[in-house]
């Protein structure tokens, strides 16, 4: 009987023991455990850290490689001068009919060893001598291929080989937050590299005017006047964009810069050696971006995309069985959520190529197959055309929106200018020719027309953004 009750205490006394310990275990020691299991984390996180190349954060490989294949781009430029007659009859002489050139600086790419840069459009426009001066201090004079202004990009040509140049990388693949170079000379200061990172993509900016393409890569790396049609490299020295702007109120850096994707250049700089200038294909719709008021009131269910408010008759869209009111969720499996982003992709094309686009109608995904199209509505390439050699200036329809905007029914509008009939005659970019020898100008063809039976005067009327009214003269 003793030993039962003995037994019983002690098991009893066992008892209350496990469960005095469970319970001081749960209840007075979990702050101890979390503790120690942050500490295995922080363990587990300093390891991964320690793990990391120490090369990463090196960008001498990448810079060495880049400024060998930036060059300064020198260029000469007629100042804008007019002869006045009534300057003569009043005071007796003739005014300095030569005045000293304009002289600008910026920067270049090699991108092939047989001497072919890209450069900004901007950079070279209006030259009438471009020197290039590499990183070895060698200099050529060279050739301008040709000029995009709705991308600001252009190409020229010098007679050497066995060049060092930059292989193109893809501007899809930078993330936001990459470490990028931008390498260029700015204030003439050769060979400069500064650092930074990806601060946006896709970054519309409004400085290239209408029919432009913008979708700039936006950094934080130093840019400064002189560095334009520099590179913007990644770290493993591939060339990603080209730096043509900087967002400033003083006209020197202040924290943000911007450059042309290298997948927009690339295309552009293929077609300016194939065909002398740029085969735009277009879609045939009008489009804005998806915001919470659009969405609202057509009834969309999700802030994605790109709304198409207007299609073109016989455009490629609308024959694809597109409708106004869609919208256009991704490109060949390229996700677009703004207008830049859209046109960034639709410029990599040319005109008969294929694109799949991914439709949102009605709240319901769709997936259509586009041949796409030029400006004049049909699949062909478009050639080089020099009777318009003798304006000096590049010319381009002007869509609808405009026309309501000036008032006007008809017009082609001067995009650049360059050395030429219209510069010397005191023509500036943005005006809108409505009439040439009294003839209405609807298109490009009329002013060709107009100018192949012409060989005395030429008289052009026309109208600039602002709406006011010009009018210009000169000879054959």
């Amino acid at each position: 009987m003793k030993t039962r009750v003995a037994f019983t205490t002690v098991a009893t006394s066992l008892i209350t023991a496990v469960i005095v310990v469970l319970i001081y275990a749960t209840f007075f020691q979990p702050k101890t455990m979390q503790i120690k299991e942050q500490s295995k984390e922080k363990v587990e996180l300093t390891r991964l850290n320690e793990n990391l190349p120490a090369e990463s954060m090196d960008f001498t490989d990448a810079a060495e490689k880049a400024v060998h294949a930036v060059v300064h781009v020198k260029v000469k430029s007629k100042a804008n001068y007019n002869y006045n007659p009534f300057y003569e009859f009043f005071f007796g002489e003739k005014p300095n009919a030569q005045p000293e050139p304009i002289m600008g600086f910026g920067s270049g790419v090699i991108i092939s060893p047989d001497g072919y840069i890209v450069t900004n459009n901007h950079v070279v426009d209006g030259s009438t001598e471009i020197e290039v001066v590499m990183n070895d201090r060698r200099s050529f004079t060279a050739e301008l291929i040709g000029v995009d202004p709705s991308t600001d990009i252009a190409l020229l040509k010098i007679n050497a080989t066995e060049l060092p140049y930059m292989a193109y990388g893809n501007s899809d693949d930078l993330r936001l937050g990459q470490w990028v170079l931008a390498v260029g000379n700015p204030y003439n200061l050769t060979s400069t590299v500064t650092a930074g990172i990806v601060s946006a993509k896709a970054r519309s900016i409004n400085i290239l005017g209408e029919s432009s393409i913008e979708s700039f890569i936006q950094t934080d790396a130093a840019v400064n006047p002189g560095n334009s049609g520099g590179a913007l490299v990644n770290t493993h020295g591939e060339l990603v964009g080209i730096n043509t702007a900087i967002a400033s109120r003083t006209g020197s850096y202040s924290g943000n810069s911007f450059a042309v994707p290298v997948n927009i250049a690339k295309k552009v700089v293929g077609d300016l050696k194939e065909f002398g200038q740029v085969q735009r294909a277009i879609l045939g719709v009008t489009i804005q971006d998806v915001t919470q008021e659009v969405a609202k009131t057509h009834n969309i269910d999700v802030l994605k995309g790109v709304y198409i408010n207007g299609i073109r008759e016989g455009g490629s869209a609308l024959e694809a069985g597109i409708k106004e009111g869609d919208v256009i969720l991704s490109v060949n499996n390229i996700t677009v959520n703004s207008v830049s982003e859209l046109q960034e992709q639709i410029s990599k094309f040319r005109p008969n190529d294929k694109v799949n686009i991914l439709i949102n109608r009605n709240n319901k995904e769709k997936a259509f197959e586009v041949v796409l199209r030029n400006m004049s509505g049909d699949t062909g390439i478009v050639k080089k055309d020099d009777s318009l050699s003798v304006l000096g200036a590049s010319l381009e329809p002007v869509n609808d929106e405009t026309k309501q905007q000036l008032g006007i029914k008809y017009g082609v509008r001067v995009t650049s200018l360059k050395s030429g009939k219209l510069m010397k005659a005191g023509v500036r970019d943005g005006f809108v020719i409505t009439q040439i020898n009294n003839k209405p100008v609807t298109s490009i063809e009329d002013i060709k027309e107009v100018l192949s039976k012409t060989q005395g005067g030429v008289y052009i009327e026309g109208i600039y953004s602002d709406r006011t009214v010009a009018y210009y003269a000169f000879g054959l």
